[in-house]
């Protein structure tokens, strides 16, 4: 298992920084104060190393930035899991699924990233509103699936994520869990962020016990989007739109500036 430090993750070539905000598959998220950079599908050291880039400049007072991502096939640990708890095969296992294990510094347990997963780091100052910062993330991705055809989205009381209405499997109700949350704080500003369900194999949530919560079964957009007969196509593009313009009027009016910091001078007085 890899463990991603500071350390480490500045030792991982940085991909040249792209000198767009979005791509042109989406519309341009003008009059923000934030900035927004599409990455594509990207490697999880990559994205984290980019992760800690920004977070290095906005802690520095740079401009905020939403990161919108991809990756291939990973499961992360988060500062609750425990190894061999919640991940239900073994690492050979994973291994010939090509799915490498990375602990990671945020909140949480254990969960799944891949490709057709959107998942957007939110690198915004939080100081110490990190449970109401919770919340609007959480607000921001209901938006997003409202927008997609989703009406029933919503958090979960009690649980972190965004869920959508619980469905009976097999005799159980079981929670339908579409997208999970996790954040560290660092100097005040955020890191790590949410991954949305798009086109994502929901077969690897199998591999483990999602944020070890049982009696929660994972779903994505495409999933509901069959399931309910809507006759529409899931995409990624459309989510990252959906996601950004809801970012953008959800964190409307949002306090963006960042702590003071006290310096304490040592010294005798005079």
């Amino acid at each position: 298992m890899t463990t991603l430090t500071g350390q480490s993750a500045e030792k991982l070539r940085r991909a040249p920084l792209k000198n767009f905000l979005l791509r042109r598959t989406l519309r341009a998220v003008t009059a923000s104060a934030f900035d927004i950079l599409d990455l594509g599908l990207m490697p999880y050291p990559e994205a984290w190393a980019r992760q800690k880039e920004h977070h290095a400049r906005v802690a520095d007072g740079g401009r905020p930035t939403l990161l919108l991502v991809e990756h291939p096939a990973v499961l992360t640990l988060g500062r609750k899991a425990r190894e061999g708890e919640n991940i239900v095969v073994t690492r050979d296992s994973l291994a010939a699924q090509g799915i490498e294990v990375f602990e990671v510094e945020r909140g949480g347990d254990v969960t799944y990233h891949g490709p057709g997963q959107l998942v957007a780091y939110a690198i915004f100052p939080v100081g110490r509103r990190v449970r109401d910062f919770l919340r609007l993330l959480e607000q921001s991705v209901v938006t997003a699936l409202h927008t997609l055809g989703l009406p029933d989205a919503r958090p979960n009381p009690g649980y972190a994520g965004v869920y959508v209405a619980d469905r009976e499997v097999n005799g159980l109700t079981r929670h339908q869990k579409i997208c999970s949350i996790g954040v560290a704080v660092k100097r005040d500003v955020a890191l790590h962020g949410v991954g949305l369900n798009v086109t994502a194999n929901l077969g690897h949530f199998d591999l483990i016990v999602p944020c070890g919560l049982t009696g929660t079964q994972m779903t994505s957009v495409a999933r509901e989007y069959e399931l309910r007969g809507l006759g529409r196509q899931a995409s990624v593009n459309a989510a990252k739109q959906a996601l950004a313009d809801a970012f953008e009027t959800t964190f409307t009016g949002y306090d963006w500036s960042l702590p003071a910091r006290v310096s304490v001078l040592s010294g005798a007085a005079g």
